[in-house]
């Protein structure tokens, strides 16, 4: 039984969604087609590779993942099927594929298939369902298109680390308001060298200086930081909302200060 993901930036309230599942059903008739979100912000690839990068490793091997965001094709951003780690990520290479897969190898191949209708603007539905009905049959990628080496860079923002601090930005907020900082606990930690920090944001008054395991180990209300499974800087508060309550939101700086040397 195929394993299909579906991410994408059609929302609730439109036909985009059924109409894929549709397809699925049509050609995969056994398929579990699970919803990672159709609630992305509108052709947002940086906010669409968090979420995959951060879930997809949590599916079984041989999963199917179709990204419905930004999906016409170009020679800038052609269909492109990619697998790694025993995983399929079907898309249009606009930049997402490197977001998520950053430094590691992947296998690609860049999609010559033909559509199923003469309409170009609905591959989710018209190409990437038929190359996924093609992996779940067993087909080899070389069937679907040639390889394809080099795929499209798009550059995450990286902190500026020097001696004594890291200057981070903001990269995602979730429901909760909860607000993820691009400072990974490996810099955090080469950076620090077990020195007492201030983690500092916008709001005067609020730095934080200690991390914490769980959202639970700070009182209803309170904010404070920790390293969370994504293995990015958390900025959240107890039972509320940081995002809105201290003022931070997409790409806001937010610093950790080191006692001198």
């Amino acid at each position: 039984m195929a394993i299909i993901t579906l991410i994408s930036d059609w929302g609730m309230n439109s036909h985009y969604q059924a109409s894929v599942k549709g397809a699925i059903l049509k050609q995969i008739p056994d398929a579990r087609i699970i919803d990672i979100t159709h609630t992305l912000r509108p052709f947002d690839v940086m906010n669409c590779s968090f979420i995959l990068k951060n879930s997809y490793q949590d599916f079984p091997e041989g999963t199917i993942h179709i990204i419905g965001v930004n999906t016409e094709a170009s020679m800038q951003s052609p269909h492109v099927v990619v697998k790694h780690n025993g995983s399929y990520f079907i898309g249009a290479d606009n930049g997402v594929f490197s977001l998520i897969f950053e430094h590691d190898s992947v296998e690609a191949y860049e999609l010559n298939i033909m559509q199923d209708s003469d309409y170009f603007t609905f591959s989710s539905r018209d190409v990437f369902v038929k190359v996924a009905s093609m992996i779940a049959s067993g087909k080899p990628l070389s069937e679907m298109g040639d390889p394809y080496k080099d795929l499209n860079r798009m550059y995450a923002f990286k902190p500026v680390v020097s001696q004594d601090k890291i200057e981070g930005k903001v990269i995602f907020v979730d429901d909760y308001e909860n607000v993820f900082v691009n400072i990974d606990k490996q810099t955090f930690r080469e950076v620090g060298k077990g020195r007492p920090y201030t983690i500092k944001f916008r709001v005067p008054g609020y730095a934080i200086s200690s991390l914490k395991t769980s959202y639970s180990d700070v009182a209803d209300g309170e904010r404070l930081a920790l390293f969370g499974s994504t293995g990015y800087l958390e900025i959240a508060m107890n039972k509320g909302k940081a995002s809105s309550l201290l003022g931070l939101g997409l790409t806001d700086s937010v610093s950790v200060e080191f006692e001198p040397r």
